[in-house]
């Protein structure tokens, strides 16, 4: 399948970029790696006058750590997330989850402020990306504005992006001392998978062996936006972390699950698995915390 006709543009800073966006207004699109728009381009979902290639602005193409935290560029590509020693290091499940995202050549084309944008219910980012409590830079011309990631989807495919807004960084906290994370995604295949269920976890401990001080459940694919286990995490806090706890806690996740039946499993098999994955990166999360 062909593209429809557009003109291209390739802005070199990010002001300039902005600028261009709200010139050209609602028939202008931002392209990335294009793995999500070019897709619906050929298939004809959507026709915009003008693409915005974003690959040859510096400042949204780099990972940076200061003493608050660390600052992801959308335009940072899914492959140099999962190989960054870095991230492994300090964000254990966003690497995670950026390690099982598509094919070798889907991650080496896929940003990660493509994989936030598209809003797939089931996108392997943002269930980290929630846990970390991360927070998404949107810049438009003259302005900008800091979003939790949590608070960013509205429903399948839509967010709270504006015409001519740009999302250019992701900004997580430093994780504190004695806190860890997971994430698991679940298929019917080894590879190239759309998860059918997903989950991440994150704990910080009082002390290696103390009490949950705070607890972060994220789950995807079980509703129509990446969704947050407020319920699991409230059995959590304040209680010392055992088997029986982070059993309970996946009893609370499957009743914050919003799952439906499709052609790739069912809406129980799917809250079989919720409880199966939260506890299971509950489990992961907590070795990493308490060592």
């Amino acid at each position: 399948m062909l593209l429809p006709k557009f003109e291209y543009h390739e802005p070199g800073r990010l002001s300039e970029a902005c600028a261009l966006m709200a010139e050209l207004g609602e028939g202008a699109r931002p392209l990335a790696g294009g793995t999500d728009l070019l897709v619906n381009m050929k298939k004809n979902l959507i026709k915009p006058r003008h693409v915005v290639y974003l690959g040859r602005i510096k400042e949204i193409t780099s990972l940076k750590q200061d003493s608050k935290g660390f600052s992801l560029g959308s335009f940072m590509n899914i492959a140099d997330i999962a190989g960054s020693p870095l991230i492994s290091d300090k964000l254990p499940a966003l690497s995670e989850g950026a390690a099982g995202l598509g094919s070798p050549l889907v991650r080496n084309l896929a940003t990660i402020g493509g994989n936030i944008a598209s809003a797939r219910p089931a996108a392997d980012m943002p269930p980290p990306l929630m846990v970390y409590g991360a927070r998404i830079k949107l810049n438009r011309k003259g302005r900008s504005r800091l979003i939790a990631i949590e608070e960013f989807f509205t429903g399948p495919g839509k967010t709270l992006l504006k015409a001519g807004e740009i999302l250019s960084e992701i900004i997580i906290d430093e994780p504190p001392v004695f806190s860890g994370a997971s994430y698991i995604k679940f298929g019917m295949r080894r590879a190239l998978e759309i998860s059918l269920v997903s989950a991440a976890s994150f704990i910080s401990l009082e002390s290696p062996e103390g009490i949950i001080t705070k607890a972060r459940i994220a789950l995807g694919a079980v509703g129509p936006v990446p969704l947050r286990a407020r319920s699991a995490e409230a059995v959590l806090v304040g209680e010392k972390p055992s088997a029986s706890l982070f059993e309970r806690a996946a009893d609370a996740a499957v009743t914050d699950a919003r799952p439906i039946d499709d052609f790739r499993g069912s809406a129980e098999y799917r809250r079989d698995m919720v409880k199966v994955l939260t506890r299971r990166t509950l489990e992961a999360a907590l070795k990493r915390a308490s060592h």
